[in-house]
């Protein structure tokens, strides 16, 4: 079980790992050893809310595939088993940044003072320009 928050779990036949070798430098080891983990998160076919889904698949995100699958690929460590929990810390994140609901913007004006104080620098500031132009006799 991947635990989300204190309510909502993930259970792990949801989530896709696979192990294969790592990209990049790092010698032997790296043509010897699957420590990459290849993680997939079908969306659409989840357990997750309906709202939590929306907001993942409207999201835009470069993970996301045209199917609804998040696609993360954990090639950070030299051992399988951080690459995998880094996969799995990776998702958890992009699933509870779906889950923060944003604040509705409340339109504002400025105040009758605020607006004063505007035009007055603005005057000040065209007096000062204007006082530095060539003088006629």
């Amino acid at each position: 079980m991947l635990q989300i928050n204190p309510n909502l779990a993930l259970p792990d036949a949801e989530i896709e790992l696979h192990a294969m070798r790592s990209q990049g430098a790092g010698g032997q080891n790296v043509n010897k050893v699957s420590t990459a983990i290849h993680l997939r998160f079908d969306v659409g076919a989840s357990s997750l809310p309906q709202f939590v889904k929306t907001k993942l698949l409207d999201r835009g995100d470069k993970r996301l595939t045209k199917d609804g699958v998040i696609v993360i690929k954990a090639q950070q460590f030299r051992t399988q088993e951080q690459n995998r929990t880094d996969a799995l810390d990776r998702l958890r994140t992009l699933i509870k940044s779906a889950l923060v609901i944003q604040k509705k913007r409340k339109p504002t004006k400025p105040s009758k003072g605020a607006k004063q104080r505007r035009l007055e620098g603005k005057s000040q500031r065209s007096q000062l320009k204007a006082s530095r132009q060539r003088v006629e006799y």
